[in-house]
């Protein structure tokens, strides 16, 4: 895992590549930062402000005989609550070590707020990539409501680029048995990105349907969606507007269109949220 947004790196701190099960330690070295704690699995609670939801069975089965074998290569992370410990990353390795039925696993703890907690959860996941998209969209988002964070600073905190995120937030607009889909990886990103480019909820439904139905790969599902209308206005563009619209894109880092009416125009610029429309028009002034 990438040392950034963690601290020192984990390796560092690592004593052995397999858990002492001889020695165990109680709450009242919860304090000492620098140290891997060998903890009981029942003292451990889960994160209530895990980003991940959806956990594959096959790869947890994986893990546990990987951990059977070599143990824990890498402790996991939480902070104290009330007479036990609230992971903030490592959930994955903390399922399998209760399969693997492990006496004790390797724990640092780490004294952080709220807002701390739930970007360590977010970014342990995302430089493990095992986020789901709209897994990472829903993170992005609690991250913006919550502690009132602009999109700007939340691609700052996980090491991204603005439009970025802002892509990745327009999931969140895919209709609900889309988004069920692509949380449950039965639809790529990019399936649903193509879905989303389609302004009619009846047509991203229809698509979608096919896309599943028939098992279509990304180049199929590109071709099919072409024969909606919304994307039919799309193919019609000349390649002077694509262009324009491409540097409008570049410029406010938002999605972009240029609509030819018969005399005239107009330029659509979307936004996500407000503080996605200020920085827009910080840049319009």
């Amino acid at each position: 895992m990438a040392q950034g947004g963690l601290g020192r790196g984990l390796n560092s701190l690592i004593q052995s590549n397999k858990p002492n099960t001889e020695k165990e330690f109680d709450l009242d070295l919860a304090d000492d930062k620098d140290r891997v704690l060998q903890v009981k699995p029942e003292m451990i609670v889960a994160n209530t402000d895990q980003p991940r939801q959806d956990f594959d069975n096959d790869n947890l089965k994986e893990l546990v005989l990987s951990i059977k074998e070599h143990g824990i290569l890498q402790p996991l992370i939480a902070i104290t609550k009330d007479d036990k410990y609230e992971l903030i990353a490592g959930e994955r390795r903390l399922r399998a070590s209760k399969l693997a039925g492990l006496k004790t696993v390797p724990l640092i703890v780490r004294g952080v707020d709220k807002q701390e907690k739930l970007e360590l959860a977010l970014i342990e996941n995302l430089q493990r990539q095992d986020l789901s998209p709209l897994e990472t969209a829903i993170a992005y988002k609690k991250l913006m409501e919550e502690f009132k964070l602009t999109q700007e600073q939340v691609a700052q905190k996980v090491g991204k680029s603005r439009p970025s995120i802002t892509n990745t937030l327009r999931l969140l607009n895919l209709p609900q048995e889309v988004k069920e889909a692509l949380m449950s990886r039965k639809i790529t990103e990019a399936h649903a990105k193509l879905i989303l480019s389609l302004k009619d909820e009846k047509e991203q439904i229809s698509l979608f349907k096919k896309i599943t139905q028939q098992n279509l790969n990304v180049h199929d599902s590109t071709k099919v969606s072409k024969t909606y209308n919304g994307a039919n206005k799309t193919a019609r563009k000349n390649y002077k507007d694509e262009a324009r619209e491409q540097k409008l894109q570049s410029f406010f880092n938002a999605r972009t269109q240029i609509r030819r009416k018969k005399q005239g125009g107009e330029i659509i610029i979307e936004f996500y949220d407000d503080s996605d429309l200020e920085e827009i028009l910080k840049k319009v002034k």
